[in-house]
């Protein structure tokens, strides 16, 4: 094993100084202490570890762990919680698993040159885009996501932490849900009753404290530069709004990666590319979304990371006289504490802290400030603790601190009295300054002042899940804010608007609760009383809120201020809330059943006409009526729908200048890489009230013509496709590849192809747009439809010329705009921003269900057992694929003797017990394979920057990839295992013998019936 674990002496007894005894000599250490505590070594020990929900959003940290691997040793790894198999594919046809062990490998190359080789994929699934984190932890198994998360924590040991913000606003719920897990993991890798099986055993890791973390945190400020070292120097975050410690690192080293002869930028040959050169290229490497071959010069650029926690001491961006403090503003300022000692001379891995007796707190009203110590090797001597509070707030005394042990935590307590007129609703800093003879340590950490009584809109869905995860889980995260208030309406109904009245105070309170509310509505009443309410009690205030709106008004979002007063001492608090119009409609019973056929005939649509021509995305692609659909005065897109017998029938009329690329049947899916029309169905109304949002929705996307000229989709020659993305049953609708997810569903479409998808051909639609006509079978939706409420959006893409700049082909890329009815940022995502429509008239079967079977994702995750590049390294570092757990040494593979003979791969292997090899016979570079392809000579730009510089305008295609991983697995076999087995042997050519001679090797899985694993890396022997 590439692990050790060391003995280390532990105090069998912490031995405590009296506060003021100051003690010439430390207390003698004890020698005996509990065996067994696991420390990584290098080969597994990561420095800065990131996280993320899937491969490309992670490109922020290549330019500088490029830097800081370079400059300072220091060694990046990623926890990657999916390997995007949910997303498209604009450079293949591969999906699901193959999609991910493609897009696995772009974010290797995309990291590979900054060092960072270590990304821990967690084979969670990647199922489709949404908003809601509780979503994402119904399909990801958030306990099991978890202690895959925490069991690589412990086994690689980092020190800081990156990621994405675990609020609302990281907006995709997997984004959600992978900043949770940050803080999350943090917490639970250091808590030992926490997934303590990982603590025992043959294989027993011990538990780890993270010293920092970065996720959420704002880098707000002004000072430093992009144009020289040190690129913090000098920056000092926004006063009053940015209370975050910024740290940053200047992207403009140069890299050891040389410009090739020939490249397109005109550099000279043999030059360094800086850091931003090699990170700009590594963001642009995931052509199957969408990106292109970066061919850009890149400028130095300083990238700031806000801090939002941290348990060693730090250096403050501003010290104590207001002025920026240039120890912060070092390159490597983000690794003092952690990786390197603190310039404040306590010794690397001391902890240093400061919690509260509770982060909301009221003006006037004091609270308990307390520090955590512990010394980072041996003691520290007696010393001193200064708390520095906001101007106007008061705090108790500086406090002789004794002896502090690296064994045992030492707590320093203080109260803490805000002024009686500190801002309400912002965040304060309080920080602590420890010294120890001449050594000191610093450290800070923010509470919130909140009006003695809030009056808040009251959270429902994902707002609430979201305030109750931070006070349950997260309290820390407080920091980062809670939920916003928001709601949607119909337009021209009434709502209920309950308004939660808290007490923050410690004194009993009266007063009232009202709104202030914008033209076009009217509520029962402006204002409402409450009366007392006791200090930690709530009480609702409900109003009844009506839009008198006829029509949807230009602007779908208004703003609502609740202003809630109270009586001791009088005063008032605030919030605004946003509420969204959403669009109505009445879905008319048809006279005539319609007839699919493209033509909207008498008696079929005798509804009203929905106008489709708001965009909600991508406005600047699009000018004019014909080119976008969007159009003032009506003569636009827009859509009609009728219900006969038991379904919805839907003509939907599209004004479009320019025919995009047409999808192949193997590529109807992704339908915002064309030009394509969605139709989205809540059935019941409460995706969103119940946190599964579109998971509980019929969606279905319909290509208007394809490249199917054999009629393999059997729509016709060219015909129409269709299929259901991020829904209860998302995959293919229509022809061979079918998920039979939507059985009865017809279309018919005007638009015919114009036979190319080079720009070449004239792509002008005839007649300047398309019709559709489309049934859906109301038994083909998740539930039985709500006749009176059931949400409904019809959102055109528009996708135009989408050719490189250079060459005259069409591609299946995402450069579309977005129309829609209810035309809302993320709509898509969001059920509750949808339109209303009732079916008068309709009653559902009395056997339908009411209740939404459990949703279908249809494209599983890749088993992580089955990535030749996971297995690798795996094999390098030893941490378990996945996370999971490691094949008991009473059940592991042992392998011997693993010969290249002529016409075989021959293995002698015995095993304690069942499972399956995957044997992969692999030849060339493991940690990275190229992504585009270049004209540059690949003596001049060798590997690992081979095919990421252009020397010509046309470079940057896709090098062949499926089913062989460009060429680089030579042959792969799988087979059962029991106790009995003891020889494997895979069969091959002569050819494939001629490659594996060059630089092969056998990457070899083993899975045991329980699901642990290993992974190996074999040399032959010949």
């Amino acid at each position: 094993m590439k692990r050790y674990r060391a003995m280390v002496a532990l105090l069998a007894a912490a031995v405590l100084i009296p506060v003021g005894s100051l003690a010439a000599t430390a207390p003698a250490r004890a020698d005996a202490g509990p065996p067994g505590k696991y420390v990584a070594d290098r080969d597994t020990k990561i420095d800065v570890m990131g996280e993320w929900a899937h491969p490309d959003d992670d490109t922020s940290i290549i330019g500088p762990c490029g830097v800081w691997h370079q400059r300072y040793g220091t060694k990046c790894g990623i926890i990657m919680v999916t390997r995007g198999e949910g997303g498209g594919n604009s450079a293949g046809t591969e999906l699901g698993p193959d999609l991910g062990l493609r897009r696995e490998n772009e974010d290797r190359v995309a990291h590979y040159r900054s060092g960072t080789v270590d990304i821990f994929n967690l084979d969670r699934v990647d199922f489709f885009y949404n908003q809601s984190a509780p979503l994402t932890q119904y399909f990801w198994d958030s306990e099991e996501t978890l202690r895959r998360v925490t069991r690589v924590i412990r086994t690689t040991q980092p020190e800081i932490y990156v990621g994405f913000t675990p609020t609302l606003a990281a907006g995709h719920g997997n984004h959600q849900q992978a900043g949770r897990l940050i803080w999350e993991g943090v917490l639970a890798a250091a808590d030992p009753t926490r997934f303590p099986e990982q603590l025992t055993g043959p294989n027993a890791l011990s538990t780890w404290q993270v010293k920092k973390v970065f996720s959420g945190g704002s880098t707000a400020g002004a000072g430093g530069t992009t144009t020289a070292a040190n690129c913090t120097t000098g920056f000092i975050p926004t006063p009053g709004t940015n209370l975050d410690t910024v740290a940053g690192v200047w992207t403009g080293y140069d890299s050891p990666y040389k410009w090739p002869a020939g490249n397109l930028q005109g550099k000279p040959a043999g030059s360094a590319k800086i850091w931003q050169q090699v990170a700009d290229e590594g963001r642009a490497a995931y052509p199957t979304q969408s990106r292109v071959m970066y061919k850009g010069d890149s400028a130095p650029a300083c990238s700031r990371f806000g801090m939002t926690q941290s348990f060693v001491p730090f250096q403050p961006n501003t010290a104590p006289d207001g002025t920026a403090n240039a120890k912060a503003g070092l390159d490597d300022a983000i690794l003092f504490g952690a990786t390197k000692p603190d310039p404040g001379g306590l010794p690397k891995g001391t902890i240093e802290y400061l919690t509260f007796s509770r982060f909301l707190n009221v003006a006037g009203e004091p609270f308990q400030a307390t520090l955590h110590l512990k010394s980072g090797d041996g003691w520290l001597s007696p010393g001193q603790v200064a708390l520095t509070v906001p101007p106007g707030w008061t705090v108790s005394a500086p406090q002789q601190v004794g002896w502090v042990s690296d064994s045992r935590e030492t707590t320093v307590t203080f109260t803490v009295t805000p002024s009686t007129t500190a801002p309400v609703n912002q965040n304060a800093k309080i920080s602590a300054l420890y010294t120890s003879q001449a050594k000191t340590g610093y450290t800070d950490n923010v509470v919130r002042i909140v009006s003695p009584i809030e009056g808040r809109f009251q959270r429902w869905g994902n707002w609430q899940e979201y305030d109750q995860w931070l006070a349950d889980t997260a309290p820390q995260a407080t920091r980062l804010g809670r939920s916003a208030a928001i709601q949607s309406m119909a337009v021209g109904t009434t709502l209920a608007l309950p308004v939660v009245v808290h007490n923050w105070s410690n004194q009993t309170q009266s007063g009232e609760v009202g709104l202030t509310l914008p033209a076009n509505f009217t509520a029962d009443a402006a204002s409402k009383p409450y009366a007392g309410l006791a200090p930690g009690a709530e009480t609702t205030v409900t109003f009844e809120v009506t839009n008198t709106d006829a029509a949807l008004p230009a602007t779908q979002n208004v703003s609502i201020p609740i202003t809630t007063s109270y009586s001791a001492p009088a005063g008032s608090g605030s919030e605004t809330l946003t509420l969204s119009l959403v669009p109505a409609t009445a879905v008319a019973n048809a006279s005539t059943t319609p007839v699919v056929d493209g033509t909207a005939s008498p008696g079929e649509y005798s509804g009203p006409t929905l106008d489709l021509g708001r965009v909600w995305q991508g406005a600047a692609s699009c000018t004019g009526v014909d080119d976008c659909g969007v159009s003032a005065t009506g003569e636009g897109s827009t859509a009609k729908v009728s219900w006969s017998d038991d379904a919805l029938y839907f003509f939907v009329h599209i004004r479009d200048d320019y025919q995009s690329y047409a999808v192949t049947p193997e590529e109807c899916v992704g339908h915002w890489q064309a030009d394509s029309v969605e139709i989205l169905i809540d059935p019941r109304g409460t995706a969103s009230q119940v946190l599964k949002d579109t998971a509980n929705t019929f969606k279905l996307g319909i290509f208007p013509f394809t490249n199917d000229p054999a009629n393999r989709n059997g729509n016709g020659a060219n015909g129409p496709c269709w299929e259901r993305d991020a829904d209860n049953h998302q995959g293919y609708s229509t022809g061979p590849l079918s998920t039979g997810n939507a059985p009865g569903v017809q279309v018919a479409s005007t638009a015919t192809w114009v036979g190319s998808n080079e720009t070449t051909t004239p792509h002008a639609y005839t007649g300047g747009g398309y019709d559709l006509e489309v049934k859906i079978p109301l038994a083909d939706l998740p539930a039985a439809v709500d006749p009176a409420k059931l949400g409904l959006n019809i959102t055109p893409y528009d996708n135009d010329d989408t050719s490189a700049a250079g060459t005259t082909t069409l591609r299946h890329i995402d450069m579309s705009t977005r129309l829609g009815w209810s035309a809302l940022g993320s709509v898509q995502s969001d059920p509750y921003r949808w339109g209303q429509a009732s079916l008068p008239g309709y009653t559902p079967p009395a056997d339908r269900p009411t209740t939404p079977a459990p949703p279908n994702v249809s494209n599983p995750n890749l088993n992580g057992v089955l990535s030749p590049q996971t297995i690798a390294q795996s094999a390098r570092n030893d941490v378990p694929i996945s996370g999971r757990i490691p094949a008991p040494a009473g059940n592991r593979l042992q392998v011997r003797n693993v010969e290249l003979n002529s016409s075989s791969v021959d293995l002698d292997i015995s095993a304690g017990g069942s499972g399956t090899a995957r044997l992969y016979l692999w030849t060339g570079l493991v940690g990275a394979i190229p992504v585009y392809t270049t004209s540059c000579s690949p003596a001049a730009d060798p590997a690992p920057d081979y095919g990421l510089t252009a020397c010509a305008v046309t470079d940057g295609g896709y090098p062949p990839w499926s089913p062989d991983m460009s060429g680089h697995v030579v042959k792969q076999a799988a087979s059962p295992i029991t106790s009995k087995t003891k020889h494997l042997s895979i069969p091959i050519t002569a050819a494939q013998r001629a490659k594996l001679l060059q630089d092969g090797r056998l990457l070899l899985s083993y899975e045991t019936t329980k699901g642990e694993v290993q992974a190996l890396d074999l040399k032959f022997r010949r």
